[in-house]
């Protein structure tokens, strides 16, 4: 069970041109939108990923405003692992366990995530805020997470977990989210 002390949240490459071509890009952005606000809200800290930048373009407009002053570590690897800047925030935020979003499903969220769960950390991608070009890529890395010891979770599932109970503090910020 996830736990907002132990946990954190790795965006993955929602960039550019092709983060309007993915498969229903438009709620896969609204739904990272409010996982990064829920993960704020929590004060989960936050690992922001970029694929080439100068090829693929920046973050997209909506998911860059939410990261603040925070500035996204660049990749080239499609494995955010084999990036020295991602290790050392790995290891500057000491989480064990990990929510990660992003695109695409198939290939920088699956290298990395399966690397990491390979690093006996604790991974939760977040269903409903991944996804590739074509929906059956998404659907073959869903379906590989479950091989590779990587758990699969939902924007409201994860949240709610996180939150615990409806007195806390974090719960009203987090059900404006999901209504």
């Amino acid at each position: 069970m996830l736990n907002k002390e132990d946990t954190g949240l790795i965006v993955v490459d929602i960039q550019g041109k092709l983060a309007s071509l993915v498969d229903d890009s438009e709620t896969l952005i609204a739904n990272c939108s409010k996982l990064i606000q829920g993960a704020q809200a929590l004060g989960l800290p936050i690992i922001w990923l970029e694929q080439n930048p100068e090829k693929l373009g920046p973050t997209v407009d909506s998911i860059s405003e939410l990261m603040g002053e925070q500035a996204p570590i660049t990749k080239f690897t499609f494995d955010g692992c084999s990036e020295v800047g991602f290790k050392h925030a790995l290891n500057e935020a000491q989480k064990h366990s990990w929510l990660v979003c992003g695109i695409e499903a198939h290939i920088c969220v699956y290298q990395t995530a399966t690397h990491l769960a390979n690093l006996h950390f604790d991974i939760h991608v977040v269903s409903d805020c991944i996804s590739s070009r074509a929906a059956q890529n998404k659907q073959l890395a869903l379906t590989k997470f479950s091989r590779e010891n990587v758990k699969i979770t939902g924007l409201e599932m994860c949240l709610y977990e996180l939150v615990k109970d409806c007195r806390a503090e974090e719960f009203k910020p987090i059900l404006s989210l999901i209504k």
